[in-house]
């Protein structure tokens, strides 16, 4: 199956419907990312460090409520491509009752180990408490978290991209905003030599951290009513007993999701750990890095997302030549966009980083790291849509088995061994992560090729609901 063989270009306007509006969510959350940093980074290098410490825990609890997720977008999908409307609605009201599980049992689990999770990260003693604190405040509203990942995820399963969108800027202002308010004490600029206060309340760090709070507790709440009014999904009159004709298919999906995720999280946890060993500057240098990388992925999440949801449906629908196109099509779409971005990132490395620190030692570190991941972005575009081809059709066991390799052989062990064994810095610890992007492009193009994420192509498929 050549790349270019099945190229539809009366899909381009569906996939850029679905795809446009995660961008912009992604895009909005990612600047209010960087104006926090940026605040943040202004109080100081060891600031900076202490918010980033435990970033990767963050990521690897997120993914943990996001891999569920995946499991209830694969079945609504489905059932809305089959024209099942009532089924999707059942499993909509499914949704809310794990989401409530999920959020009570991870906010139990985050708070009883807020004041350990530093000391697991290797974090600095200097600012193990300041770190600790601000990744309790974050966690206290999980519950809420927890509603506006999956339940978003459930209201893009059915096509509506929108709305999560609308709500993601309105809490990325909001936290943007509170920031300003929370972060600095009050303070007197001139402008056209005019004395103006502007309010603050000087917290610090934890005025970050409660600027988060707050913001994650309206997103939840207003995930929640918007499932609740929805034309399509709503859960309005199900029952939120479990049903395990239901459950048990969306798990079947998830539970490899979530093995994979967990796996994979838990080695960004390990991998930070070990560059927070490396000391304040490269911890400080990574976190930077990240944040400033993030913005160069968002094309990769939102082009995944339109490639779940319209596989999924495809599938549904039992349409194997829509599959295909949907394949042939958003693949090299989804190529030229990452080298573009690898491009742009290359480019402006420099005074992006610079929005993020004074401290020369640290932009020098983070702008090497960034080219280099600059130049593999093309290559990790790839195997982001071909999981999310492969989520919609239910198909997790090959990425979670890929993503596990990656990981812990290639970025894991080798960082492990160039920091601790050759003495080795932050320059070859992304390198071995760029190895790891590597090897899943290796990886996923042989997986797609080869036909094995097609659901259609003679093998095994998942039974249908």
């Amino acid at each position: 199956m050549r790349l270019g063989s099945r190229f539809d270009r009366s899909m381009l306007g569906t996939v850029f419907t679905l795809a446009w509006p995660t961008m912009l969510e992604q895009l909005t959350q990612t600047a209010v990312q960087y104006i926090d940093t940026a605040m943040v980074g202004a109080l100081g290098t060891q600031a900076t460090a202490a918010v980033g410490a435990t970033g990767t825990v963050n990521w690897m609890i997120g993914s943990i409520v996001s891999a569920v997720g995946i499991g209830f977008l694969a079945f609504i999908a489905r059932q809305i491509g089959a024209g099942h409307p009532e089924r999707a609605r059942q499993a909509s009201a499914q949704a809310c009752l794990v989401t409530l599980i999920l959020g009570t049992v991870l906010t139990a689990v985050t708070m009883l180990s807020a004041r350990q999770v530093p000391v697991w990260m290797q974090v600095d003693p200097e600012i193990r408490d300041l770190a600790a604190r601000y990744f309790l405040i974050i966690y206290l509203p999980m519950l809420f978290r927890t509603s506006s990942i999956l339940l978003g995820t459930v209201l893009r399963s059915a096509g509506d991209t929108r709305t999560p969108m609308r709500i993601g800027m309105i809490v990325n202002g909001m936290n943007m905003i509170l920031n300003f308010l929370l972060i600095f004490p009050s303070r007197t600029v001139s402008v056209l030599n005019l004395s103006i206060t502007l309010p603050g309340a000087g917290l610090g760090v934890e005025g970050a951290a409660w600027a988060s709070a707050v913001s994650f507790i309206y997103g939840g709440a207003a995930m929640i009513r918007a499932l609740w009014k929805h034309p399509v999904i709503s859960p309005k009159g199900q029952s939120f007993r479990p049903e395990g004709s239901i459950l048990r298919p969306c798990f079947r999906v998830a539970v490899p999701n979530l093995a994979q995720r967990f796996a994979t999280s838990f080695g960004y946890v390990v991998f930070a750990s070990m560059i927070n060993g490396l000391g304040g500057i490269s911890t400080a240098a990574h976190t930077i890095a990240n944040t400033v990388e993030s913005l160069f992925y968002i094309p990769g999440w939102g082009m995944q997302t339109a490639a779940a949801t319209l596989s999924g449906n495809a599938y549904g629908a039992k349409d194997h030549e829509r599959l295909k196109k949907l394949g042939g099509t958003i693949l090299p779409l989804e190529v030229g966009l990452m080298i573009v971005s690898g491009a742009l990132l290359f480019l402006f490395a420099e005074p992006l980083v610079r929005l993020f620190s004074r401290d020369e030692s640290v932009i020098r570190l983070g702008v090497t790291v960034l080219r280099m991941v600059a130049v593999s972005e093309p290559f990790y575009g790839i195997p982001i849509v071909v999981e999310g081809l492969m989520q919609g059709v239910g198909k997790t066991t090959a990425p979670f088995v890929y993503n596990v390799i990656g990981m812990w052989v290639v970025r894991i062990l080798g960082t492990w061994i160039c920091t601790r064994f050759l003495g080795l810095g932050l320059v070859a610890a992304w390198g071995c992560m760029i190895g790891h992007n590597l090897l899943l492009f290796v990886f996923f193009v042989f997986h797609y090729f080869t036909g094995r994420w097609d659901p259609f192509a003679g093998r095994k498929t998942l039974r249908e609901e």
